[in-house]
């Protein structure tokens, strides 16, 4: 009684029954039967709308994509092109104007024959973030580019050297430096005579003659300081312009080095016993000064001149340097031989003799004459700066005026007549051997051995 009875459904008529139910194909033979049934066809897709800054975005990234690939390749290729070797055939040294801009640059490269592209050189330095820099450079052979960039970058430019021998005087030095044609520039004054170290100095074109000098004075400066630390304490100079005056002298009378030390040592021991230097390129530079030579013999009239400079005439160190001494004359001066000589002549061989008395100086003067009187006689021009020993010195005038270079002059020969000398191949004559070509100038002191004429 609590149920209530549900309607029967309404009946489904046939047609629809059949409707419902799958349709079969009645197979027309057994082949027919065998076959698979073909499956319907799928459905179409429905469109999707695309927005518009989404396709926006695609293409940005599609663009992007090919710019990319597109600059890889030309950068490439660039870099392959400025690597590639110039058209330079051999070494070649190019000046670079002051204040040239990247194009004056390229333009000036191209007009030496280093690269064949101006713009690709413009191009290639400004991607480079290099600084290029003006002077004088030498390219390679075939240089790239790359490598052109490279030189002009680096400030490496061609270095230049100017040599001055031991013993010239500081005038002479000015003189060499004004001749200099890749120097520039005017010297503001002579320097002082002593105050340049004589070397081989390196500059670049463009600097000045005047920084010449500056580095010279430094330099003599920075030698003079460390060997005059390291001087015996027996030498009889008590400054370290003392040490330049007798180290000058040293200079001019040998250009041996092996000699250097001994003919300071014959100074020393003469100032030790208070006996007059007598060395000959004093009374030269007594009567010339700067110029550093007479281009003569020395005449006896000249021998006793008066003049601050005539070790024949004062007694000690002359007021200041005759020459700028070079390292080794100071080095030998600060720590001399340790002899008794004090005498020496030439030998003949561009040596000299030593001597610790009168009688062996004698001895080693007639030697010399010898060898004089088997030579030819000389040309005038072969007589400089030096007087020829006297065969007969005076005794009386042995202690305190026997020439260190073994020259005496009591005699009765005609007192304004030339003397002849030993050979001495000063500045300044035909027997100059700074003027003579046949030898490397890089070794000033090395001097050629010369036919006698």
């Amino acid at each position: 009684m609590f149920f209530r009875k549900r309607p029967n459904p309404e009946p489904v008529p046939a047609a629809s029954e059949e409707r419902a139910l799958p349709q079969r194909l009645s197979p027309r033979s057994p082949s027919e039967a065998i076959k698979p049934t073909a499956a319907p066809p799928p459905p179409d897709l429905p469109e999707r709308r695309r927005g518009g800054l989404l396709a926006t975005i695609s293409g940005l990234l599609t663009l992007s994509v090919v710019l990319a690939i597109g600059v890889m390749i030309g950068m490439t290729l660039f870099e392959r092109q400025v690597k590639e070797p110039g058209p330079l055939p051999a070494d070649k040294v190019v000046v670079i104007s002051p204040r040239s801009g990247t194009s004056e640059i390229a333009e000036a490269l191209s007009r030496e024959g280093v690269i064949a592209h101006t713009a690709l050189f413009e191009w290639a330095a400004r991607l480079s973030g290099k600084a290029l820099k003006a002077g004088e450079y030498t390219f390679k052979a075939h240089a790239s580019i790359n490598d052109a960039i490279e030189t002009l970058s680096s400030g490496r430019q061609v270095q230049h050297a100017v040599t001055f021998p031991e013993g010239l005087t500081s005038e002479q030095i000015v003189a060499r430096l004004n001749d200099n044609d890749i120097l520039s520039g005017d010297i503001n004054e002579i320097p002082a005579e002593g105050a340049l170290l004589p070397e081989t100095y390196k500059f670049e074109r463009g600097a000045t003659r005047q920084q010449i000098v500056n580095l010279m004075r430094a330099k003599q400066r920075e030698v003079l300081a460390d060997i005059w630390k390291r001087r015996s304490a027996e030498i009889p100079v008590k400054t370290p312009a003392e040490m330049v005056t007798l180290a000058s002298i040293v200079e001019k009378e040998t250009g041996r080095a092996d000699e250097r030390p001994r003919v300071a040592g014959v100074f020393v021991n003469r100032l030790n016993k208070r006996m007059k230097l007598q060395s000959d390129p004093t009374i030269v530079y007594g009567l010339v000064g700067g110029r550093g030579t007479l281009g003569r013999g020395i005449q006896r009239s000249e021998i006793e001149r008066a003049t601050p400079y005539n070790t024949y005439v004062i007694e000690g160190l002359p007021p200041g340097p005759i020459a700028n001494p070079g390292r080794a004359a100071l080095e030998a001066v600060a720590n001399p031989s340790r002899t008794k000589d004090l005498f020496f002549v030439a030998d003949g061989t561009g040596g000299h003799a030593f001597a610790e008395t009168l009688e062996g100086h004698s001895r080693n003067v007639a030697r010399w004459r010898q060898v004089e009187r088997a030579r030819q006689a000389p040309t005038p021009d072969a007589a400089v700066d030096k007087v020829e020993p006297n065969p007969t010195p005076d005794p009386g005038r042995a202690s305190a005026y026997a020439p260190a270079d073994g020259t005496n002059f009591a005699g009765g020969a005609d007192p304004s007549a030339p003397r002849p000398k030993a050979f001495d191949a000063s500045e300044g004559t035909r027997l100059d051997p700074l003027r003579n070509k046949t030898f490397d100038l890089n070794s000033p002191k090395s001097v050629p051995v010369l036919k006698q004429p």
